[in-house]
């Protein structure tokens, strides 16, 4: 279970964060349990920035690697450092750049030291790091059994603000419908919130919930597994008890009356009781909605209870927002108003 701290962001108020710390290029440490989306979020920052982004893994690197390359120079009894690759690529930089220092906390020590002159005097014996460069680290945290064995003190106080990321369900259902996963892993997701983050460190081989495993059954279940080998899948990616509550999720979803028949007749079409059921419904029905459909999918959302109906409607509108300019929809929420969409 993750313990909330007063430190503690969900992902969107991260994205928020580093939205304004990249561009005043403020460094930030971003603690939190694998699997939680640190890199992804960066990686949609650095996106919506316009900005490039170096991805370094300080946990296989090599002191030199934020040195240079020593070498004597010719006819003097003196050496230099030749600085290579990402180092390079930081002194030359000349358009708004990210460099991402992944799983800090697992870096040696000697490691760690090297990397505080980036993070401080923005200089590499010698070669000064480029004005457009921001520097962002991660690390998780001890209790997860990742081969943290802290970050230096002196390391810590170069960032302006140490933050901790916490799973949202929110959030992540909203990822999800961006990023096109299947519409009954989002439904089940809603169903059970609980499960989006059940993560156990374990030197077992075996996975547990998280964000980044979740998602990941997600892309198999959009690569067209075998039913017969879901359950055995499915465990290997999120655990057993994950497998068996989906599974079961996905038999009641797999019943369900076809979407596109609900639309045809949605004033005689059957209006489940059972909640389960009810968010796979809703689940496969915003993703088939359009301006044709419209007047039937509110007909059919006037029948919901408030919530499923609220539910429904805002999927709806994150798939396809057009439908917030027809009749049924301006209808729908001159009844709804007390509801913020």
């Amino acid at each position: 279970m993750t313990t909330i701290s007063s430190v503690s962001l969900k992902p969107s108020e991260l994205k928020a964060l580093f939205l304004k710390t990249v561009p005043a290029q403020l460094p930030v440490l971003v603690k939190g349990a694998p699997g939680v989306g640190k890199s992804d979020i960066l990686t949609q920052v650095a996106r919506e920035l316009e900005t490039d982004l170096i991805i370094k893994h300080p946990v296989v690197d090599d002191p030199i690697d934020y040195k240079g390359l020593g070498f004597k120079l010719d006819g003097k009894n003196e050496a230099s450092f030749l600085p290579f690759g990402d180092l390079k690529a930081l002194i030359d930089a000349d358009k708004p750049t990210i460099c991402f220092l992944d799983d800090l906390g697992q870096a040696p020590p000697a490691v760690q030291a090297a990397a505080m002159q980036l993070l401080l005097a923005r200089r590499i014996n010698g070669h000064r790091v480029s004005d457009h460069v921001c520097f962002v680290a991660a690390t998780n945290r001890k209790a997860d059994k990742a081969g943290v064995s802290g970050i230096l003190e002196p390391v810590k106080s170069r960032f302006a603000t140490i933050v901790e990321l916490v799973p949202d369900v929110d959030d992540w259902i909203k990822w999800a419908l961006d990023n096109g996963m299947p519409s009954e892993l989002i439904a089940f997701i809603r169903w059970r919130p609980n499960l989006l983050w059940d993560f156990k460190a374990t030197s077992d081989m075996t996975n547990s919930p998280c964000p980044r495993t979740v998602a990941n059954v997600g892309k198999l279940m959009l690569a067209g597994i075998p039913q017969e080998l879901e359950y055995q899948v499915i465990a290997g990616a999120a655990g057993e008890a994950f497998a068996v509550e989906l599974t079961g999720f996905l038999q009641i979803f797999r019943k369900l009356p076809h979407p596109d028949r609900v639309l045809m007749d949605p004033d005689s079409a059957l209006v489940p009781d059972d909640p389960a059921t009810l968010y796979a419904l809703c689940g496969a029905l915003a993703r088939r909605v359009s301006v044709q459909t419209a007047d039937n999918f509110f007909a059919y959302a006037d029948r919901l209870p408030e919530e499923f109906s609220v539910l429904l409607v805002r999927d709806a509108i994150h798939h396809a927002d057009e439908i917030q300019h027809t009749r049924r929809f301006i209808k729908w929420s001159a009844d709804h108003s007390d509801v913020l969409i």
